[in-house]
């Protein structure tokens, strides 16, 4: 029980920077871009949130780094798409290239510059990177373990997976992103702005992207600056919003099974079977694979992706 248990509590943490990617994702796929740069805006912000939070010890700065480096790696996107109808895919792969390579040259350039052989983070906001005790629920058997002894990005994706939720299901504005998904030139035939709309949305889910990303290089990693250090959780981000049929709230239940599928080679009993670690290490992406395949396959109106996504919009042919 005590082996199942911190499997669980394992995968949870493994999958909280997926779940970041994924409702990033879901933002600008809603709003009809397909953005494959998800990879290259995670690894800004987690040069951003690390290189913040090694200077300043505050986590909060460091989380506001995380975010507005991803918003600058989407912004770089919807220039390019919304404004000037470059293709999306393309654009999105041009991103995750750049994202990747700016980050890894300026992590190796802080440690040229710090005289050191690597960067670590500061005790302070080692600190505050830490599990939260709740007074009397942390301590509750079972339960407390499973629920209330998380770090703060954790319990920061839920929140932000809710609200995403509420936002796009039960606001004027986020109906109206859906629309434009759907749609834009009936929706800005009714009025919406269809170019604002794009714009905001798109710019959201990049720096949501960029706190997943904060999440890798700061905990993941042990407060160590490492180079590649997203190492392919965006690509499996991307395949997960298909499997969380682009709902926020199915995207916390998929990040932590693909989350489970990370972790698995650590509590995989070794007296059932020998498998080498290498397999576990592709397991995720070859799940990511099916999971591709399979919706490709069983195609479900209502769990489907947005008539407009990947297409750029031309006003003038309406």
């Amino acid at each position: 029980m005590s082996l199942f248990l911190n499997f669980i509590v394992a995968a949870v943490f493994a999958g909280t920077p997926l779940l970041f990617g994924t409702l990033g994702e879901i933002l600008n796929e809603k709003s009809g871009h397909l953005n494959l740069g998800v990879e290259g805006m995670m690894m800004m912000g987690a040069c951003a949130g690390f290189m913040a939070g090694y200077a300043s010890d505050s986590l909060l700065i460091a989380l506001v780094a995380a975010f507005l480096a991803g918003m600058l790696g989407a912004l770089i996107y919807a220039v390019l798409t919304v404004t000037f109808m470059a293709d999306q895919n393309v654009t999105g792969l041009t991103l995750t290239i750049f994202g990747t390579g700016i980050s890894n040259f300026l992590g190796e350039y802080m440690i040229v510059n710090s005289n050191t052989t690597s960067l670590k983070l500061p005790l302070e906001i080692t600190k505050q990177l830490s599990n939260i005790n709740i007074p009397g629920l942390s301590d509750i058997p079972v339960l407390g373990k499973l629920l209330f002894q998380y770090d703060p990005f954790v319990y920061l994706g839920i929140v932000v997976a809710v609200i995403c939720g509420v936002y796009l299901n039960h606001t004027k504005a986020g109906l109206n992103m859906r629309a434009i998904g759907e749609n834009p030139a009936a929706a800005d035939a009714a009025g919406i702005k269809v170019t604002k709309l794009k714009y905001i949305n798109v710019l959201l889910g990049g720096g949501i992207c960029g706190i997943g990303g904060a999440y890798c290089s700061m905990i993941i990693n042990g407060g160590v600056w490492m180079s590649n250090s997203v190492n392919g959780l965006g690509w499996i981000s991307v395949a997960l919003v298909i499997f969380a049929s682009w709902s926020p709230t199915k995207a916390i239940f998929g990040s932590f099974i693909f989350g489970a599928f990370n972790v698995l080679k650590y509590y995989f009993p070794k007296s059932i079977i020998e498998v080498p670690s290498a397999f576990y290490d592709m397991l995720p992406f070859i799940i990511t694979a099916l999971v591709l395949v399979i919706t490709s396959i069983r195609k479900s109106k209502e769990n489907s992706q947005p008539e407009s996504c990947g297409v750029n919009y031309y006003r003038e042919e309406r």
